[in-house]
C-alpha cells in the first residue's frame, strides 16, 4: 500500500462545532475523490458524522462501530453536533444503512439515549453478551450484518476496560480487554471496509501513556485491514 499522513484537517474556528463539522467533510471529501481511503484519528466521535457524510455521499454505507456507547442520542445543549449522537444524524442524512451497522461492547447507565439504534434497525452486542457469545461468533454476527457492502469502521478507545485504557472523556467499567479487541479486528480481514477512524483518546487523562499505546495500535489494524479489502 501507499500510505501518507496528510497532516490536520484545517479548522475556521475552534468554537464553532457546525463549522468544524463543515470543514471536515470538505477535506474527507478531498480525499475520497482522489481514490484514496481515508483513516482518521479523532478528536471526539462526533468527527465520525462528517467523515461518513463525504464516504457515503454516493451511497449510504453499513458499518461496525466498537464503543461502550451507541452514540445515536438526540439534540443535547440545543445542538446536534455533539459526541453522543453522530451516527444518529448520519442515518438521517442518508449516508448510514442502519440495517448493516452492528455496535459492539455497549454498556453503562446510557442505555436510555440509545432507542434510535433500536428502532432504526441497528445490531447492537452488548459487552456482557460477548463473554457469553465468543468472539468467533461476535466476528460471525459481524459479518453476516454488513456483508459485502461498503462498510465503515469507527473503534472508540473508550470500548477498552479503563484498567486498559483509563485515558478517555466518558469510561465505562466492565469494557473489552485489547486481547478481545484485536481478535474482533482480526476476524474482520477481507470486508469492504471504505474508511475507518480511532476516536476520544485523550492522553492527558493517562499518566501511563497506555491509552495511547492501544490507540495507536488499533489504528495500525485497522491499516492493516484495509490491505485486504476490495475497494483498495
Amino acid at each position: 500500500m501507499k500510505v501518507a499522513d496528510i497532516g490536520d484537517v484545517p479548522f475556521r474556528s475552534r468554537y464553532r462545532l457546525e463549522l468544524s463539522h463543515e470543514d471536515i467533510e470538505k477535506r474527507i471529501a478531498q480525499v475520497v475523490d482522489a481514490g484514496v481511503i481515508p483513516l482518521s484519528v479523532g478528536g471526539d466521535h462526533s468527527i465520525t458524522h462528517p467523515i461518513l457524510k463525504a464516504v457515503g455521499r454516493d451511497r449510504p454505507v453499513g458499518m461496525i462501530h466498537i464503543d461502550a456507547h451507541c452514540d445515536t442520542g438526540g439534540a443535547y445543549d440545543l445542538t446536534k453536533f455533539h459526541h453522543g449522537g453522530p451516527f444518529r444524524n448520519a442515518v438521517l442524512d442518508g449516508v448510514l444503512d442502519p440495517t448493516r451497522v452492528i455496535q459492539i461492547g455497549i454498556r453503562g447507565a446510557a442505555e436510555y439515549l440509545w432507542e434510535f439504534s433500536y428502532e432504526s434497525g441497528m445490531t447492537v452486542i452488548h459487552a456482557e453478551e460477548i463473554g457469553k457469545m465468543g468472539i468467533d461468533k461476535v466476528i460471525e454476527k459481524a459479518r453476516a450484518v454488513v456483508g459485502d457492502g461498503p462498510t465503515y469502521l469507527s473503534f472508540d478507545i473508550d470500548s477498552l476496560d479503563p484498567a486498559y485504557a483509563p485515558g478517555t472523556g466518558t469510561p465505562e467499567i466492565g469494557g473489552l480487554t485489547s486481547r478481545q479487541a484485536l481478535d474482533i479486528l482480526h476476524g474482520l480481514k477481507g470486508l469492504n471496509f471504505v474508511g475507518g477512524d480511532v476516536v476520544e483518546v485523550a492522553p492527558q487523562y493517562d499518566t501511563t501513556t497506555n491509552t495511547a499505546h492501544a490507540g495507536a495500535q488499533m489504528l495500525f489494524e485497522i491499516l492493516s485491514l484495509i490491505r485486504f479489502s476490495p475497494s483498495l
